[in-house]
């Protein structure tokens, strides 16, 4: 489900926070851990472009449901071309790219987008997706994008690394459910090891989010701790 996709993109970025600085060759402050974090989660709903009316559908209301029927035509329907490795890439190469020749708009718009995947993923907003949930899911992201402005770099070599992490975290939770996800595509197999017979059940609700959501808060405290000395 759209929540446990967040959650599982937002631990692990908390968790490998400390490993990033080598890869990006930058530093990250404690805000950008808590930013990459935040939009991590986001990111993790980026596969289900693909489906009508899962969580991803209903986030900006009539704009998201044309977007989300539109890559489900392109994509071949739901769990096909966007639950692949190459839509990682792809969405961490065209992160990548956005913020390096389009420059700062880019980079606010995508981390807008972003944000408000996970305000509406996480359920910070009204229950339903009638106008007033998803106008205040705009009305929380616009808010949150503008207040991240201050610490937000120009080009956040960290945002590509948290678009593809997000996008992995969703294939990998999809992989865990009984119809697996095509990670090879376009070829056909789907890969799982079945540990949810049923999204929504019992193990996804209470156990696998909650020990998530705490082991989450944990990594945070120990990344953004460290951060000064290890990364900075």
């Amino acid at each position: 489900m759209g929540h446990s996709h967040a959650v599982s993109g937002a631990l692990l970025f908390a968790a490998t926070a400390p490993f990033v600085p080598p890869l990006i060759g930058m530093h990250l402050q404690p805000a950008d851990v808590l930013m990459g974090t935040v939009l991590c989660a986001g990111a993790a709903l980026l596969p289900d472009l693909d489906h009508h009316d899962g969580t991803i559908a209903n986030f900006l209301g009539p704009v998201s449901k044309v977007l989300c029927r539109f890559v489900g035509w392109v994509s071949g329907g739901h769990r096909h071309a966007t639950h692949s490795l190459l839509f990682v890439a792809l969405m961490g190469a065209g992160s990548w790219a956005g913020i390096t020749f389009v420059g700062r708009w880019f980079t606010i718009g995508l981390s807008f987008f972003l944000l408000a995947m996970a305000i509406k993923a996480l359920r910070l907003h009204p229950p339903g997706h009638g106008a007033a949930s998803w106008a205040t899911v705009v009305g929380l992201a616009a808010l949150g994008t503008f207040g991240m402005l201050t610490w937000l770099p120009n080009a956040p070599g960290w945002l590509p690394y948290a678009v593809a992490l997000g996008t992995l975290a969703h294939l990998l939770g999809d992989c865990l459910t009984k119809q697996g996800s095509p990670l090879l595509w376009p070829h056909k197999e789907r890969y799982e090891i079945v540990l949810i017979k049923r999204t929504g059940n019992d193990m996804e609700t209470k156990v696998l989010v909650p020990v998530m959501t705490v082991a989450t808060f944990g990594l945070l405290l120990w990344s953004t701790a460290i951060s000064p000395g290890v990364l900075g």
